[in-house]
């Protein structure tokens, strides 16, 4: 498969090959990742629904069931989102009865998330997510961890780029 590297082609065999336009669409890596990532969330949508989570929902849901328990902003910096943006995905688990909110007694700033005890439970079900997916993704366990190996060095970049900058 080619792959676009600085603003040559790289073919299947590794040579470099100049663009013949470099800012064609389908040679961006944003727009792979875009079409990726909507692709992969939507997908995530019939394996989800069953359990009444949406994909950001489940994200909040795997870090409960990681960590137990965990302040809205631990939660908003392991999902690198915004504590704002957190706080009504937990308000949503919290009318399904899969989380608790509860104000810290040293400050009462600070929410803390617990699971319930459905919340719990539903771990049970979760757990047969990642294998849906590589199902329905056409991905056998060595294929994700080399994907995920991948993007974790892309994430790696980007903080870098962004830290250099600041």
């Amino acid at each position: 498969m080619d792959r676009v590297e600085g603003g040559a082609m790289l073919g299947s065999e590794g040579t470099t090959e100049p663009l013949e336009n470099p800012l064609a669409l389908e040679s961006q890596i944003c727009f792979a990742l875009a079409v990726a990532s909507r692709g992969v969330i939507g997908a995530y949508r019939s394996v989800l629904d069953p359990i009444h989570l949406t994909h950001p929902q489940y994200l909040v849901m795997l870090a409960l069931w990681q960590h137990e328990k965990l302040t809205v902003r631990e939660i908003a910096n392991l999902l690198r989102l915004e504590p704002a943006t957190v706080s009504p995905l937990v308000k949503r688990l919290e009318a399904l009865d899969y989380v608790t909110k509860t104000r810290s007694d040293h400050d009462e700033r600070i929410v803390e998330v617990t699971l319930t005890s459905t919340g719990a439970e539903l771990r049970k079900t979760a757990e047969e997510i990642p294998g849906s997916m590589m199902k329905k993704l056409g991905m056998d366990v060595d294929g994700v961890r080399e994907l995920h190996a991948v993007m974790q060095r892309i994430i790696a970049s980007v903080d870098a780029a962004e830290a250099e900058s600041n």
